[in-house]
C-alpha cells in the first residue's frame, strides 16, 4: 500500500468524528485564518481538499464554490454541512495533484490546512496555479515549519509518527513554492510562534 493510500484510508476513518475532535483546536488556532482566507475569495472559487467543509460558513454569499476532496466520507460530511447551511456548492471527488479541471477555470483557489498532507505539495500547488485564471487569487493557510529552533525540533519529532500514519508533514513552507511558481504574494502573516502561515497571492 502506498503512503498516499494509507493517508486516504486514515482520513476516511476520521470523517465522522473529525469535527468534534478538533473543535478546541479550531476555536483557538484555526478559525481566524479560515475567515481571513475565505473573505478574500471572489467569483468562481475552487477549494482543494475541502474535507468536512469547515470553511463553508466563511465564504461570501456571492461566490460560486466548487470543492474537491479525495476522501469520499469526508466529502459526504461536507455535503451534509452544506445542506445545513443552505448552500449548494459543487462537490467532487478529486486528487489535488491531478485536478479534474481545464486550465484557467477559476478566479480563486483556496486550500487550508491540507498542503501538509499531500504526497507532493509542489505538484499540488502547481496544479492550483494551472487552474487559476490570470489575475486570480491563490489563498492558503497551513501549519508550517516554525522559525524557532526548539519548535522545529518538536515538529521533526512529530513527523516521525504523523508522516507514516496519516501523511502529515510539519516542516513544509508552501509560501516558498508559491513564489517559485511566479505568483506575487500580496498579503501574508504568521501566527502562533510562526507555526500557522496564511498567504494571498496573485497569478500574473
Amino acid at each position: 500500500m502506498t503512503q498516499q493510500e494509507r493517508s486516504r484510508r486514515y482520513w476516511d476513518r476520521q470523517a465522522t468524528t473529525y469535527d468534534a475532535r478538533i473543535a478546541g483546536v479550531e476555536r483557538r488556532f484555526l478559525l481566524d485564518s479560515r475567515r481571513w482566507v475565505c473573505e478574500r475569495a471572489r467569483g468562481d472559487v475552487l477549494e482543494v481538499a475541502i474535507g468536512t467543509g469547515a470553511n463553508l460558513p466563511f465564504y461570501p454569499a456571492e461566490v460560486r464554490l466548487t470543492g474537491v476532496e479525495r476522501s469520499v466520507p469526508m466529502l459526504d460530511a461536507a455535503r451534509t454541512k452544506a445542506v445545513t447551511l443552505g448552500q449548494t456548492p459543487r462537490l467532487l471527488t478529486g486528487d489535488a495533484e491531478d485536478l479534474p479541471f481545464d486550465a484557467a477555470t477559476f478566479d480563486t483557489v483556496v486550500c487550508t490546512y491540507s498542503l501538509c498532507g499531500f504526497a507532493d505539495e509542489k505538484v499540488a500547488l502547481a496544479e492550483m496555479v494551472r487552474v487559476l485564471r490570470p489575475g486570480g487569487r491563490l489563498l492558503l493557510a497551513d501549519h508550517v515549519v516554525a522559525g524557532h529552533a526548539g519548535v522545529r525540533a518538536v515538529q521533526r519529532l512529530l513527523e516521525l509518527a504523523s508522516v507514516p500514519l496519516q501523511g502529515e508533514h510539519w516542516t513544509r513552507r508552501p509560501r516558498l513554492v508559491v513564489e517559485s511558481l511566479g505568483l506575487s504574494v500580496v498579503a501574508a502573516d504568521r501566527l502562533h510562534a510562526g507555526v500557522i502561515e496564511r498567504i494571498a497571492a496573485v497569478k500574473p
